[in-house]
């Protein structure tokens, strides 16, 4: 579904002015970490207390968190009543925007979120699937018509953001997906077992997410705006590393704790120098031609206004950063398969800490995006010396030798599918 996102941001970036893109950027991330403070509290609790249990216990379960997320939603309309007037006052867009419509946004997204949770805990990804297409496709839908119309401002983005939200609830709501009838099978205790799971699980996603957010702040308010634009474009370009990394992860981690299970520590760790080595290796080619066509490619993503200014350098710094993205994720897991969960919670706001600090004393010297983006190369340094060493405590091995055991692997594949290619050319002759 990211595709939709990129076809959107596309659309955007060369329809609104760039302070515009800005403001909308900043309103999103904010909007987006209200989202996890209520995806962190009920998402995995819904999942691990309905998922596996009987039909009358899962109504139990989806009633008590629709009534958890109903006074979620109602704390949200109170706290609402007075930013409302706040905002008024507020000469920064972006954060009146979020004071204004936070709680009107948290409501109209709340019978979509509930039945994301309930799809995913009933295993229906066919569901999950439709979901994204009614949300992400109507609002990609919509943008690609207004700016057709050239009716497509900051205003008019707002609505329609709202309008592809309402939308979606409001599909699930007539197919019946939220389960909403069961907030009447609600049990107080319940209630409170989801509770003090989910305020648990939400410390650990909101860390997380602020990580994200910490910059969209601090350019937004020491920089500005169209900085904040331009930093958005950089970094978005990101998820051509990001996504296939993403996949590989998800396969990766069952061999990991295959290994582990086992008992077999040797094979474990070789296991993740050669994931991590194959990835790092393979993303070399990809970012030296990102490095020598920036500027083609941030072209194709947000047009001819972009070329010049330093959107094409930030995604050239995001690019070459990009080489520690596969040690940084598969140590994270690692630490998990190993049994460690609580290094991954300290090391994210540790890199959250870090990255804050990195971030100021950059801009405060030198008063540039730029400062900014090196920056963001810090947390991620200190996340991976920070599960590399419970990973090396587990079995030692020498960090080095991780792209030396990739670049041995990929070798060895190629030679593997050269002689079945010819093997099989020599049958067939």
């Amino acid at each position: 579904m990211s595709v939709f996102g990129m076809i959107t941001l596309s659309i955007v970036y060369r329809s609104l002015k760039v302070t515009d893109i800005g403001v909308y950027i900043f309103f999103l991330s904010i909007i987006g970490l209200i989202d996890n403070l209520r995806a962190g509290f009920l998402t995995v609790t819904i999942i691990k207390f309905f998922s596996g249990t009987s039909t009358e216990r899962g109504r139990e379960v989806a009633g008590s968190a629709w009534l958890l997320s109903a006074i979620i939603a109602v704390i949200f309309f109170i706290v609402n009543i007075p930013t409302y007037f706040i905002s008024k006052t507020v000469s920064d867009q972006g954060l009146a925007l979020i004071l204004k419509y936070f709680a009107l946004i948290s409501i109209v997204t709340l019978p979509c979120f509930m039945a994301d949770c309930i799809v995913q805990a009933k295993k229906r990804f066919d569901r999950m699937l439709w979901l994204r297409i009614f949300n992400q496709g109507s609002y990609t839908l919509l943008v690609f018509t207004l700016a057709s119309l050239h009716k497509l401002n900051l205003t008019t983005l707002l609505y329609t953001y709202i309008a592809s939200n309402l939308f979606a609830s409001i599909m699930v709501i007539i197919l019946r997906w939220t389960m909403m009838g069961t907030i009447f099978k609600a049990k107080r205790d319940t209630v409170w077992e989801l509770f003090h799971f989910g305020k648990y699980s939400m410390g650990t996603n909101i860390s997380s997410n602020l990580f994200g957010v910490t910059n969209t702040f601090i350019i937004n308010f020491l920089i500005g705006p169209a900085a904040l634009a331009m930093y958005n474009l950089g970094g978005k370009l990101m998820q051509i590393v990001e996504i296939p990394l993403l996949s590989f992860v998800t396969s990766g981690m069952p061999l990991l704790s295959s290994n582990y299970n086992n008992g077999e520590k040797e094979g474990m760790i070789y296991t993740l120098k050669k994931l991590v080595g194959m990835l790092t290796v393979v993303l070399v080619p990809v970012v030296i031609i990102s490095l020598i066509f920036a500027e083609p490619i941030i072209h194709l993503l947000g047009g001819k206004n972009y070329v010049a200014n330093e959107a094409p350098n930030l995604f050239r710094i995001f690019i070459v950063i990009a080489l520690l993205y596969p040690a940084d994720r598969f140590f994270a897991i690692g630490v998990d398969v190993i049994h460690r969960p609580k290094i991954n919670f300290y090391k994210i706001i540790i890199m959250s800490l870090s990255n804050i600090v990195a971030i100021f004393i950059g801009v405060w010297i030198y008063h540039s995006i730029y400062s900014i983006a090196f920056a963001s190369v810090i947390p991620i340094i200190v996340a991976i010396y920070m599960t590399y060493k419970p990973l090396n405590d587990y079995y030692n091995f020498n960090f080095l030798s991780i792209y030396k055991v990739g670049f041995q692997e990929l070798v060895l594949l190629y030679k593997l599918q050269k002689n079945k290619f010819f093997s099989t050319s020599k049958n067939v002759l």
